[in-house]
């Protein structure tokens, strides 16, 4: 099911700028029982992401008011939130655009995160790289490009997900999860403040593992790092924690960190 504007229907504009130019953010969600899971965090996570973009007019009452609605109408989904610009200006130009365009999507759990929790992830490392770019790092904007050709190109193997780096050849994340690993007691995720998106469950998870006394580092290293790992796992808002298995052609066994983030409810606190 579809809702633009609060009206369930499937058209859009070819004028607004969600078409045009990608202009616009998105968040993807849970929905467990009839209810977002952290819906504050989606919330916020659009409300910096149109910061960021100088998206100025949204209709924020009607968003959480419309959001809430369509969650209800599943016990189990994935609620998918795109904010566009809307319609107008001319050419690049923003000026004299109108309220922003709310689209509201609703789509199916998707199932196999269930079998990998218990299988592991298995990676391949991607040939495309992200561009840094400080600017609209760590948002979620809807110019996604670069993720579509990691997906096309991560389906021609038979893994599971992609290993992404940058232009300069560093860790950032795979292509719809972020990325942490375990040396003994210490704990790293790839720094996001020029590439990649600075995701929900990564921030839950570097706060959770902060209250238990383990400090995550952020860091920028190449993808020889991880061969020395003694645990690697994923993350988004959907999966939420996914152990890894195997990347490329090296294994990975150990889930102690995963067990300690996991053992807490997934559908209560993730």
């Amino acid at each position: 099911m579809i809702w633009i504007n609060g009206k369930q229907q499937e058209l859009i504009g070819i004028r607004d700028r969600a078409v045009q130019f990608g202009d616009g953010c998105f968040t993807t969600a849970r929905i467990v029982d009839g209810r977002i899971v952290m819906p504050d965090a989606h919330l916020l996570r659009l409300q910096l992401a149109c910061e960021r973009l100088w998206i100025r007019h949204v209709d924020w009452q009607a968003l959480q008011q419309e959001i809430t609605l369509a969650a209800a109408t599943r016990v189990e989904g994935v609620l998918k939130v795109i904010l566009s610009r809307g319609e107008g200006g001319r050419g690049y130009s923003a000026s004299g655009c109108g309220e922003a365009t709310r689209i509201i999507m609703l789509s199916d759990y998707p199932a196999h995160y269930h079998q990998l929790r218990q299988t592991g992830v298995s990676l391949a490392l991607s040939t495309i790289r992200l561009a840094r770019n400080p600017l609209l790092a760590g948002i979620k904007h809807l110019n996604r490009l670069e993720q579509v050709l990691i997906r096309t190109e991560l389906e021609q193997t038979g893994a599971d997900e992609a290993l992404v780096l940058d232009t300069q050849g560093m860790l950032v994340e795979c292509c719809a999860a972020n990325l942490f690993w375990r040396k003994g007691e210490r704990v790293f995720t790839p720094d996001v403040a020029e590439a990649g998106v600075n995701g929900i469950q990564r921030q839950w998870v570097i706060e959770r593992l902060a209250a238990q006394g383990i400090a995550v580092s952020e860091v920028s290293e190449p993808p020889q790092t991880l061969a020395e790992a003694d645990e690697i796992f994923i993350t988004n808002a959907l999966m939420p924690v996914l152990p890894v298995s195997r990347i490329e052609q090296r294994l990975y066994r150990s889930r102690e960190l995963f067990s300690r983030i996991s053992a807490h409810d997934f559908q209560g606190n993730l």
